[in-house]
């Protein structure tokens, strides 16, 4: 029978190393797996984290093992290339850090032997990712395994798959399901018993035949219909020699169907389910991606408080445990591999592999609806080389699992015409229209816009959100970091979702604040600070509970502002969040009224700022409580003042009724005077750019639609963002002598 027996405990550790060891090095570091060497040094910015080849070494003692025919290595996650040796001898070699894979031990074992696992994160230009807004943490950060199994066994060699395959097809009230096994070294003779069960692990039906595939039919077959009832069968399926079972598998299923809708979006078993939810990201604060099980079980339980019906796995296949448990909560899931942001024309083979382990190993889990093909790989374009390998990659996604659709996550400067958007069943783009430029109000109009050019693909919204950390001001704005900023920002786009049941999915950018080393922004550095929660997950940021009152039924209230205290004006403007039919807020005791839902769960309150003011929010039977204090100078601690900023924008002279550093972009050219001094500005700025030759500031072509996004941005924010990709730097003169300038015009009437 197969035995599976984890070796996690006491491994031997060094970056130190280019040699591969004959004997445990006293010197070495012991650790227990999972392990990343970037746990601290990946998220502490400067984008300087270890990148290079590190070793695990572990004695293996062959009397310690279960007595079998065969052993097999499994690794579930070793970032991002690695090598295994046994006792000096090179046995496997393995490119891609997200997936399980294994190597047959059996012949190299000796009674004693030395394991060595030599794993590397370096860059190179063959193994995606390479380039992206995310840590490539190091290390053998998934469970380690040794598979004993008898010489006749269910394949263990396959891209990492289970060595069995469940196809459920509804067929009215009833499930056809096939089962496919595949086994190695089968001999004549032998069976495969093959049994269904229940989620209440009763064997509903039994058979045994010496063929590798079966059928069966459910009667009156319980559906996996997503939060709702996400019921799960059993299948496993057990292999006989002479009436003894020498191995066995099982697996989980799902019995359900969906389609994707251009018009109607997503449609689980004959049932409109919006699919509205958000990304997540695998690593924590302190531990990189080397998860725990209670880990991964308590960012399912926040994401399903939050009410989200999906999650986008991204960028990168996550743990099997993972999946299983989005199985168990009827999450719907988007899983894909990571291919993002940077082409490499010489990682197509890559691709293809890590698609091909993606797609075998998680074959079987009911929640995954579709196999993402790439993330913004069409930043700088689509090549035709790059047009091929998603034409690859679709066709490879269908071959091996006709059942499900593929995606892709586009982003902003991928134009809606471009020929990458025709080749996924559905796709999705990722906008910040209102973080990175353009407005808020931009995102519902620009997703309308594509949807009447492509009437027939299916769109949704792949990533959206801002950056938030501890900093507060009653006038939020873009580009700030401030809670209340962000708050708004959701608020606002939750609106336009809403008033678009077109959309096939939604997914937040992100659940959770995450490692991104390069990153220098928000005053913490080393984070992509988007999260609806902090990377530690203490502390859940107003936007969570905006989500929460939208898409959670559960009674529930939440006053906004708790960390915003200290306030300066006379009457301040407080936030409720509800999806109660009504909310009364209280101040000191005293009734500041009584407000309806209007069919969206946020209510705003003014409120009188006068010393300390207790504030109690009701609803239904639900509470809330918060302070706020009457200050005379606004509270500093509340503000970010950016480190090595030329200027911040509070230090910005603002006259009434002009323009300033701080007027959106798109104010000041829609003045003759100000469109005047920004071409003659853009025009020193793109330098060398031949005649009739496309202008491409920050290497994008400036379409309509990228006008409309700089239109979002403040002058000082665009020249800063210009200044950084630009090679076109701006002294702190040069920006008051502009400012100066600004002062000058009129700001526009708005219309």
């Amino acid at each position: 029978m197969r035995t599976i027996l984890n070796i996690n405990q006491k491994w031997s550790f060094t970056k130190q190393t280019s040699e591969i060891p004959s004997a445990i090095d006293s010197s070495w570091e012991p650790v227990n797996l999972p392990h990343s060497w970037n746990a601290i040094d990946g998220q502490d910015g400067g984008n300087d984290y270890h990148r290079g080849t590190c070793h695990y070494a572990k004695l293996i003692e062959k009397k310690d093992l279960p007595a079998a025919d065969r052993y097999y290595l499994e690794i579930k996650g070793a970032n991002s290339s690695a090598d295994v040796y046994v006792d000096g001898r090179h046995l496997a070699h393995h490119d891609g850090g997200y997936s399980t894979w294994r190597v047959d031990l059996t012949n190299s074992l000796a009674d004693s032997s030395l394991l060595v696992i030599a794993v590397d994160n370096s860059a190179n230009e063959t193994v995606y990712p390479q380039m992206a807004d995310f840590t490539f943490y190091g290390g053998l950060y998934r469970d380690v395994n040794i598979i004993a199994v008898s010489e006749s066994h269910f394949d263990l060699d396959y891209y990492g798959a289970p060595g069995i395959k469940v196809t459920p097809a509804i067929n009215g009230n009833n499930a056809n399901v096939d089962v496919e096994v595949f086994v190695t070294n089968g001999k004549p003779g032998q069976t495969i018993r093959y049994t269904i069960y229940d989620a209440q692990e009763n064997a509903l039906q039994t058979v045994e035949a010496s063929d590798t595939k079966a059928n069966f039919t459910i009667e009156n077959v319980h559906l996996w219909h997503g939060r709702k009832d996400p019921y799960l069968y059993c299948c496993e399926a057990e292999l006989l020699q002479d009436g003894e079972v020498i191995d066995n598998v099982c697996t989980r299923f799902g019995c359900r169907s969906f389609e994707i809708d251009p018009n109607k979006g997503f449609i689980l078993n004959g049932e409109a389910y919006p699919l509205r939810g958000v990304s997540r990201h695998q690593d924590r604060w302190g531990v990189g991606n080397a998860l725990l099980p209670e880990h991964h079980e308590e960012d399912i339980d926040f994401i399903m408080e939050m009410g989200a019906t999906t999650i986008r796995l991204a960028h990168y296949q996550h743990d099997q445990y993972f999946y299983d448990l989005c199985d168990e909560k009827g999450l719907v899931i988007w899983a894909e591999i990571p291919y993002i942001s940077k082409h490499m024309p010489t990682g197509r083979e890559n691709t293809i592999n890590q698609m091909k382990e993606l797609v075998a190993q998680n074959y079987n889990h009911p929640s995954i609806v579709v196999w993402g093909l790439s993330n913004e790989i069409s930043i700088g374009g689509s090549s035709p080389d790059l047009l091929e390998n998603h034409n690859i990659l679709n066709d490879l996604c269908h071959e091996m699992d006709p059942t499900r659709l593929t995606t892709i996550a586009a982003v902003s400067m991928c134009k809606m015409d471009d020929p990458y958007l025709l080749i996924p069943d559905v796709v999705s783009y990722n906008h910040y229209f209102g973080w990175y430029g353009g407005d808020t109000s931009m995102n519902g109009p620009w997703f309308d816009k594509f949807h009447a050019m492509h009437p027939n693909i299916p769109i949704g919204i792949s990533e959206y959100g801002c950056e938030a950390l501890n900093w507060h001001n009653s006038d939020p704005r873009q580009g700030d970091y401030t809670e209340e900023y962000q708050a708004y920002y959701h608020e606002e786009l939750i609106k336009q979702i809403h008033e678009r049941p077109y959309l096939w999915a939604t997914h937040v950018w992100n659940m959770f604040d995450f490692g991104a080393d390069a990153r220098a922004e928000g005053g913490e550095n080393g984070q992509n600070h988007k999260g609806l929660m902090t990377f530690d997950r203490k502390y859940k940021k107003d936007s969570f509970y905006a989500y929460k009152a939208w898409l959670n039924p559960e009674p529930m209230v939440h006053l906004c502002g708790k960390r915003y205290i200290d306030r300066v004006e006379d009457v301040t403007r407080v936030t409720v969040y509800s999806n109660q039919p009504t909310v009364e807020l209280f101040a000191n005791g005293v009734s500041l009224g009584v407000q309806q839902n209007n069919g969206l769960p946020f209510f705003y309150f003014e409120v009188p700022n006068v010393g300390k003011t207790e504030l109690k929010a009701v609803a239904g039977d639900c509470t809330d409580e918060s302070v706020i204090n009457k200050v005379e100078e606004f509270n500093e601690a509340y503000r970010l003042v950016e480190e090595g900023a030329i200027l911040n924008w509070f230090d910005i002279v603002e006259k009434p009724g002009r323009l300033s550093l701080n007027a959106k972009m798109s104010d000041v050219i829609s003045t003759f005077r100000g469109k005047l001094l920004f071409a003659k500005l853009m025009g020193k700025m793109l330098g060398g750019k031949k005649k009739g030759e496309k202008a491409k500031p920050m290497g994008f072509e400036v379409t309509p639609e990228m006008m409309s996004m700089m239109g979002g941005f403040t002058v000082l924010r665009l020249l800063t963002m210009a200044g950084g990709m630009m090679d076109a730097k701006f002294t702190k003169e040069d920006l008051l002598a502009l400012n100066k300038k600004l002062s000058k015009i009129k700001m526009p009437k708005k219309k």
